[in-house]
């Protein structure tokens, strides 16, 4: 005789339904929080650290040397990343995350703080590049933590779904951090914001640490990670020896990882391009006004807020790569009428232009956490997937904006920013094919 259900029974499937959302809200609001840190470097960079900074007599050498300090960021992603793949799928998702965290916070509020070249000379510059690493490796190490506590928590059927919630991240960090410089220059006005008033963005960054203590006290270990724990530490066990991701991925995955970075990078070049180069492009070439600028990158970040969970959706019903291909290709179509439409140098041409040119980065974007989270097994899942994002951030992002700079610059003309574009989308194209080949052959849940 069958029994009825009763609370003991029905109360363990409530408990995971509230715990996987609480999980996948605290993962959001880490890759938000991490990412608004992160990004109102380079919207600085764009505006004012070049003139305190790195003074010189000319505009074009104090960006230059300001991006150079946004790309050493990107430069020690990989290093966050190995080093908190390593040890996450080692030891676990969530102290890395909170690490992270922790680091993120301490960096951005020194970087508010730190005295201008004027106050302490040569020094001023030194302190803001070794802050900027510390950045750099922050936001390498917080990305894969924060996207595997979110998908390894998702339902059947939802990885894309739920993985797309720290992919949203990135526009909310856009959003906030253009909201801060907006609301930072409102409130003290144009001179007094060059002189001091950039800096009330950085200084809000150690809430940041209110939020890794929440993690680190409120939310559990991933199930996927603590099944391949017990699995591996029985293999071990009778192997009588430790293993080592890192030296495995690099072995047996290198491929794949490389694909994966090959697949992004262009998505990362050109979400830098439209949110930190065309801020400088616009504002000292094209003599735009600054407020109008950043207010239409924070309207086109809103816009993205809606794409991306949709795009992760239909990756889910129709295969993650099928939807990738489509953003990477609409990226390569729209590389030259985005910088036509900019160039005519009014608000309705830059706000069609980035409109369009973040609705392809956005159907890329929402499936890439759960694509990337596929490609690899539970086991080493941190540390490959962590190493394909920061390649692509390395390639792509890092450069960006200083590849924008030095094409304007060398050539006279924006087609220029639009041919690097076209040649990161051919790669992602061809890494895409490659990626399909090989999960058809293998027949991966990748497709």
């Amino acid at each position: 005789m069958d029994t009825p259900p009763t609370s003991a029974t029905t109360t363990p499937s409530a408990t995971d339904t509230s715990r996987r959302r609480r999980t996948a809200a605290a993962a959001a609001l880490a890759s938000a929080v991490e990412w608004y840190d992160y990004f109102i470097f380079g919207i600085a960079a764009a505006l004012v650290l070049g003139d305190a900074f790195f003074p010189s007599a000319s505009p074009v050498a104090g960006v230059l040397a300001a991006f150079a300090t946004f790309a050493v960021g990107f430069l020690a992603r990989p290093i966050g990343g190995t080093i908190a793949g390593h040890i996450g799928d080692q030891r676990g998702r969530k102290p890395m995350l909170v690490l992270a965290l922790t680091i993120m916070g301490l960096s951005t509020t020194a970087i508010g703080l730190l005295p201008s070249y004027e106050t302490i000379g040569i020094l001023a510059p030194v302190l803001l590049v070794l802050l900027r690493i510390l950045q750099g490796i922050a936001v390498g190490a917080q990305w894969g933590g924060a996207m595997l506590m979110a998908t390894e928590y998702a339902p059947p059927g939802k990885r894309g779904l739920y993985g797309s919630l720290v992919q949203l991240g990135v526009p909310i960090g856009v959003v906030t951090a253009n909201s801060a410089f907006l609301l930072s220059e409102a409130a003290t006005g144009d001179t007094a914001f060059v002189s001091w008033g950039w800096r009330l963005p950085f200084v809000v960054g150690l809430l940041v640490l209110v939020l890794a203590w929440y993690i680190h006290t409120r939310v559990e270990e991933t199930p996927e990670f603590r099944e391949a724990e017990r699995r591996l530490a029985t293999e071990e066990k009778e192997k009588q020896g430790a293993r080592s991701p890192l030296r495995e991925i690099l072995a047996r995955h290198r491929g794949t990882v490389l694909l994966a970075g090959g697949s992004f990078a262009v998505n990362t070049a050109t979400f830098y391009i439209l949110i930190t180069g065309v801020l400088d492009y616009t504002t000292r070439e094209l003599h735009m006004e600054r407020g109008s600028v950043l207010a239409v990158s924070l309207i086109v970040s809103c816009f993205q807020l809606l794409m991306i969970p949709a795009a992760a959706a239909l990756s889910d019903k129709l295969g993650r790569l099928r939807i990738y291909a489509i953003g990477a290709g609409g990226l390569l179509l729209w590389a030259v009428p985005l910088f036509l439409l900019i160039d005519t140098g009014t608000i309705a041409g830059l706000a069609v232009g980035t409109f369009v040119g973040s609705l392809f980065l956005s159907i890329m974007y929402g499936p890439q956490a759960a694509l990337f989270a596929e490609l690899f097994s539970a086991e080493m899942r941190y540390t490959g997937a962590s190493l394909g994002y920061q390649i692509a951030a390395v390639l792509g992002g890092g450069l960006a904006p200083f590849m924008m700079v030095l094409l304007l610059e060398s050539t006279g003309t924006s087609m220029a920013v639009s041919a690097y574009i076209i040649l990161l989308a051919v790669v992602a194209l061809g890494s895409i094919a490659v990626l399909r080949r090989r999960a058809q052959a293998a027949g991966s849940e990748v497709t």
